[in-house]
């Protein structure tokens, strides 16, 4: 009788029901309205919680974003222009850097087009000078673009200058990545990662239609390592560390492989990533063949990426100490543009 009066709320307790049944289905119907008293305001409480989430929800899928190309001209609306700023202060640079800026400038003139939408902004000294031609395009040349960067320096560089900031999950598809690079060979090789980010370069590079390097003339060689003698840059998950450092040295050919250790910080230098890097420096023999290399290193488990960008690149501009710039295409030409500024 008690189980049937707990599991049927409409159970009738009829006059001849015995004392002690009525006052147990008095105590069960006492406790389920004392029951419910207490429950009615949570239930309430999560109602108006669930009415303010839908709310927050509506006003986020009926949003427009800003920063999405062509977005605002999608809805009919009109843009408001951001005020944009140079990264560059005012003063005189030296030759190199005057260098470097006529290399940045020459190839944001070739290569950033009025109806490109999505760039990638690199890392390294010569690309505060590329945003600093960007912004000098004008608010409404970059008013529907997205930049999107390779690592911390170029993210705050972006944002500093007022540009549109976007990531590459947003913007896989790239019209045009600009970025800097430690050397470059006659094949438009080049090692990166001297500032280890690395892997972020080289997710934007392969993730963009066309590629371009920007350097000053002292990366320009005819072989990988002449200049830089650092090594190869290679960043690692830290818990394989040390394992891939005696495979780079007693199987790969890089017995000064090292683990790069910070300047500023007790401890190694740890990427934008989280992980560790490791420079391996090799023989010239072993880096006339870039590509080869590269592969090999990138079959050792714990590695992550390899600072060795081979078959990559469209073109390569170099500041020259007379104000010139040599430009390398990767059909194999190569051409003066003299200054003009």
């Amino acid at each position: 009788m008690l189980l049937r009066t707990l599991l049927c709320p409409k159970v009738r307790v009829s006059t001849s029901t015995s004392p002690l049944s009525l006052s147990l289905s008095t105590r069960y119907f006492s406790s389920k309205m004392a029951l419910s008293s207490e429950v009615k305001p949570q239930t309430q409480a999560s109602a108006d919680e669930n009415s303010l989430l839908n709310q927050r929800l509506s006003m986020i899928t009926t949003a427009i974003p800003i920063s999405t190309p062509g977005a605002l001209a999608a809805h009919g609306e009109k843009a408001t222009l951001k005020s944009l700023k140079s990264p560059i202060l005012p003063g005189e640079l030296s030759v190199i850097e005057r260098s470097k800026q006529l290399a940045a400038w020459t190839a944001v003139d070739d290569y950033v087009k009025p109806h490109f939408r999505v760039i990638g902004i690199g890392s390294g000294s010569t690309v505060p000078y590329v945003v600093e031609r960007i912004v000098s395009q004008g608010a409404e040349a970059n008013k529907d673009r997205v930049y999107i960067p390779t690592g911390f320096q170029s993210r705050e560089l972006i944002v500093a200058s007022g540009l549109n900031l976007g990531d590459v999950d947003q913007y896989p598809a790239i019209d045009v990545t600009l970025d800097g690079a430690d050397e470059v060979d006659i094949q438009l090789n080049c090692i990166k990662g001297g500032g280890a980010c690395h892997l972020r370069e080289k997710v934007i590079a392969e993730a963009a239609r066309t590629f371009i390097l920007v350097a000053d003339y002292r990366k320009n060689v005819e072989r990988l390592g002449t200049n830089f003698k650092a090594g190869v840059p290679i960043e690692v998950v830290p818990f394989a560390y040390a394992k891939v450092l005696g495979n780079l040295r007693t199987v790969i050919g890089s017995p000064k492989a090292h683990l790069r250790m910070a300047v500023a910080k007790a401890g190694p230098v740890v990427t934008d990533n989280g992980n560790f890097v490791i420079d391996a420096p090799f023989d010239e023999e072993t880096m006339k063949d870039p590509y080869t290399i590269m592969a090999r290193i990138k079959m050792l488990t714990g590695v992550v990426e390899v600072g060795l960008f081979c078959h990559m690149a469209t073109a390569a501009y170099f500041g020259n100490q007379d104000g010139s710039v040599t430009v390398k295409t990767n059909d194999g030409k190569v051409k003066q543009v003299q200054s003009s500024r």
